[in-house]
């Protein structure tokens, strides 16, 4: 038991530098090839910030624990926003680009929709129980192509943003590779650790698989995300905090849900809707704040009210045990 508590400290020192390494060598990229910093956010730091899910879904689906995977993926995307984009609301407001906003956001909330019709059979009613089937797997990832291509196209009509150019500092291709891998690296491991240990500590108080998945498990694998928006939102760079965000939710969705089903068909449990409902929720209430706010952008307040809806949410889930 010492033991799992010393790599449950170590997780997060590797969370801290690896989210440090990543954003800066992301961003170094970015400067020098001219690339978006939206579009770096939505594909190289929010696949490595979400290949903790992905790792943990895999492992879940082999060993038959659906509600582990389900819950995982679910209670990661709602922390995703309500938690992490409200923390890092409070360090720095975070501002979106017409593009994200007309279309990312929409992308991000179609396919928490699109889950929750897949998951219930609605559209595909050949299983007489709930369930991720393989064939909603291959319709995920389907859908997550299109999302990749569309950010290729983007990333060819997109510049640089130039108020962001001089907080990024340059770093030589190959160390910026380097601080990459090495980054996603000590992510994985530290989110690993800091789930095992989680686990074991939950699992000594009764809590049933579903739960521990949307509150431990979603936090701990959620922890790359929450550590690199912290560090963008330290260097004020919005775009990296809002496209890993998005870019995660859409991963955790198309691309870890829809390998997973792929891998073996998951079995719904309907108390999961419950969560599927407030994972909607969470994004068109996201989408709506930007609207409805002076030039599209998330306040420190509408961060506050974000951690307000975390904490009421996990007090629900804890009533409910």
């Amino acid at each position: 038991m010492a033991v799992t508590y010393v790599l449950f400290v170590v997780g997060f020192i590797l969370l801290v530098y690896g989210a440090n390494w990543l954003v800066d060598g992301a961003a170094s990229i970015a400067r020098k090839y001219r690339i978006s910093h939206v579009v770096i956010g939505l594909t190289i730091v929010a696949l490595g910030t979400s290949a903790p899910e992905l790792v943990v879904n895999l492992v879940a689906s082999l060993k038959d624990s659906s509600d582990v995977a389900l819950g995982n993926i679910l209670g990661s995307n709602i922390s995703n926003v309500f938690l992490i984009l409200g923390v890092s609301a409070l360090i720095f407001p975070l501002a979106v680009n017409k593009n994200t906003l007309w279309k990312e956001i929409p992308f991000a909330i179609f396919g928490a929709l699109l889950f929750g019709v897949l998951a219930n059979n609605i559209v595909f009613k050949a299983w007489s129980s709930p369930l991720i089937a393989r064939v909603d797997g291959i319709v995920l990832v389907l859908f997550f192509v299109l999302f990749m291509i569309y950010t290729f196209l983007i990333s060819r009509k997109e510049g640089v943003n130039p108020h962001l150019e001089f907080q990024v500092k340059a770093y030589p291709v190959s160390l910026s590779v380097f601080m990459i891998v090495g980054g996603m690296v000590a992510l994985i491991l530290g989110g690993r650790w800091i789930v095992d240990g989680a686990v074991q500590i939950a699992g000594s108080l009764g809590m049933s698989e579903a739960v521990i998945s949307l509150t431990v498990v979603a936090i701990g694998t959620s922890l790359p995300e929450l550590a690199t928006c912290v560090a963008a939102a330290m260097k004020r760079n919005a775009d990296i905090v809002i496209g890993n965000i998005l870019g995660s939710n859409i991963f955790n969705i198309f691309f870890v849900m829809g390998t997973s089903a792929l891998v073996k068909p998951l079995p719904f449990n309907q108390a999961l809707n419950f969560d599927v409902m407030v994972g909607i929720f969470s994004v068109l209430l996201l989408w709506v704040f930007l609207i409805i706010t002076r030039k599209n952008t998330l306040s420190r307040w509408q961060g506050v009210f974000f951690l307000v809806l975390y904490v009421v949410y996990v007090s629900v889930l804890l009533v409910k045990v």
